[in-house]
Order: structure tokens, then C-alpha cells, then sequence
């Protein structure tokens, strides 16, 4: 595959000027992932939210005394009432990242779905691997449902979703939320969600992909595992590719790109998805790389694919 040539001209030409375009994740190793984290926070600090949303932090106790883990809330203020709630979680390869990086899409989801959005800062990787950044996002659901009420939200209208390595921990939250039945969850949206860590697709393949390459994939899936990826016994919560069941899970959204080492498995999950029965949307945007809407939000093939992302959010979070 001839990623050049293949690559969409309006991503190509950003990405050639963005600090993200040059850093090769995949250089890193598992002992140097502080480093990684450095690099990361020179990163543009985002906007303040509009003075319309209240937004608050709020430190999570876990009911198992394991760790207390931090939410953002975004509520609009000029609504009452109970509202739909989007359980949030960020991505970064189970790395880096943080819940503040995402707070201009959160707050005007909340404003616009209308919607509470509670965002998690989960640990990261490679100091808590598997399964403590999937324990804060349970910890943080479970207290979402059980404090409903106070937070305005409606226990009955709870999705999650989540971007790259949040894409894999959202899939992998529906599949324990299933199993355990505590939670009910109305939708999950999986924006080119990171679930396999095998990388024996074609897609996985791919050389000189942009933005998240097969080395940088099997650095984040061994610092998230806390081994060698690619076992045979790996649990179906931390790698949700290798659910055999998919029956039973919410209504699904899963968008990736054509040239994102992550496309097959996604692609192969919705297939599987849609084969146990769950309504289920799937779209692979052509040229695009990794991260290609956030990180080139002005092209022509992110607009696009943002507002299949909003159309798909505000559909599940108004229904019944």
C-alpha cells in the first residue's frame, strides 16, 4: 500500500507542518514512555468551555478501595431537569493523554446534544497496565448510575464512548457492564477504536502510517497488557476483538480511516456486531489516517466524519 499517494492531499499538507506529524511514537520503548508523556505536553493547552456549560471535577470513590479515580463534568446551564449522560474516555495509546485535552468537543456535545458528559481520568499504562485503567472507567460508570439524581442525569440514558486506546477501553466497559448487569448502557460510540492486539490484519501491516504506526501499536499494547502482546488468553475486557459474543452489547457506533493501522479489526468488529444483532454503524473514511479528525479537524473528510459522530450521539442520547 502506497501511504503517499494514498493519503488525503488536505490531512498530507497539515500534517506536514503539525509538530504530531513528526513524532514517531513507535521510536519510544516501554522504560521511556515518561519521555513520551514530555514530548506529548507541548501539545496545544485547549480553549476554556463557553461560560453556557459548568464544568467541575470531581474525585471518584471506588467502592473497593482500589484507587479513586478523577471525572470532568460538563452540565449546560440552562437546562433542567434529567438529561442523557455520555460517559467519556479519552485516548492515548493506555500511555498518555488526559481528560482535559478534550474539553472544546465535550463541552459543545454537552450544550448541543443536550447531555451531561462526565470525562475519566483513568490511569495510564505502562506503571498501571491492565485491568486499572478498565477499573476507573467501571468505577467511574457505576458511580454515575448510583448518583444519578444529583447529577441531573437520567439512570436510564447512560452511553460511553471513547477515541483510539478510549475506543478500546469503551468497548471493553460495554462488554464488562454487559456481563455484570449493574449498569444498563443505551449506546458506545468507538471512534477508530483500538481492540486488537494481535496486529495480524492487513491494515495492521501498513507501513509509514501516519500519526500511529504497528511499532507504536505494539509498544501501546505492551505497556496496557504489562507483556508481549499477541497471547492466546487474553481476556475479552482488555482486548475486545477477541469477544466471541458480541450479543447482548448497546446500539454501536465505529468510524476509522482507510490508511489507520486499526481498520480491519474495526471492521471486523462491527461485522461481528451486526452478525449477533446489534444495531450497528460503521464507516471508514477514504485517505484518512489515525486521529484524523481531531488532529486536521478542518478537512474535508473530518468535517464530514464529526458530523456523523454528532448526528450518531444525539440520536442515541434523545431516544428512549
Amino acid at each position: 500500500m502506497d501511504v503517499e499517494t494514498m493519503l488525503d492531499a488536505e490531512i498530507a499538507a497539515a500534517l506536514a507542518e503539525l509538530p504530531i506529524g513528526q513524532l514517531d511514537f513507535g521510536a519510544w520503548s516501554v522504560d521511556t514512555v515518561p519521555s513520551l508523556r514530555e514530548a506529548m505536553s507541548g501539545m496545544p493547552v485547549p480553549p476554556e468551555p463557553p461560560p453556557t456549560i459548568e464544568r467541575y471535577d470531581v474525585v471518584v470513590p471506588d467502592p473497593d478501595g482500589r484507587f479513586d479515580p478523577t471525572v470532568r463534568v460538563y452540565r449546560p446551564r440552562a437546562t433542567n431537569g434529567p438529561l442523557p449522560c455520555l460517559l467519556w474516555i479519552h485516548g492515548g495509546g493506555y500511555m498518555f493523554g488526559t481528560a482535559l485535552s478534550d474539553d472544546p468537543r465535550l463541552s459543545r456535545w454537552a450544550e448541543e446534544a443536550p447531555c451531561v458528559v462526565v470525562s475519566v481520568e483513568y490511569r495510564l499504562a505502562p506503571e498501571h497496565p491492565y485491568p486499572a485503567p478498565l477499573d476507573d472507567c467501571y468505577a467511574s460508570l457505576r458511580w454515575v448510575h448510583a448518583n444519578a439524581a444529583e447529577l441531573g442525569v437520567d439512570a436510564d440514558r447512560i452511553a460511553i464512548g471513547g477515541a483510539s486506546a478510549g475506543g478500546g477501553l469503551a468497548a471493553g466497559l460495554a462488554l464488562l457492564a454487559r456481563d455484570r448487569a449493574e449498569v444498563p448502557l443505551i449506546f458506545q460510540l468507538l471512534i477508530y477504536p483500538m481492540i486488537d492486539d494481535r496486529n495480524v490484519s492487513r491494515s495492521s501491516q501498513i507501513v509509514k502510517a501516519p500519526i500511529w504506526s504497528r511499532e507504536a501499536n505494539l509498544l501501546g499494547w505492551h505497556a496496557y497488557l504489562g507483556h508481549e502482546p499477541g497471547r492466546a488468553d487474553e481476556p475479552i475486557y482488555a482486548v475486545p476483538a477477541r469477544a466471541t459474543d458480541p450479543s447482548g452489547l448497546p446500539t454501536t457506533w465505529i468510524g476509522v480511516g482507510s490508511l489507520d493501522v486499526f481498520r480491519d479489526e474495526d471492521v471486523t468488529y462491527a461485522l461481528g456486531l451486526l452478525g449477533a444483532g446489534v444495531a450497528t454503524e460503521l464507516h471508514v473514511y477514504p485517505g484518512a489516517p489515525h486521529g484524523f479528525e481531531s488532529i486536521v479537524p478542518t478537512a474535508a473528510v473530518a468535517i464530514q466524519c464529526g458530523r456523523d459522530i454528532d448526528a450518531a450521539l444525539y440520536k442515541a442520547l434523545r431516544s428512549r
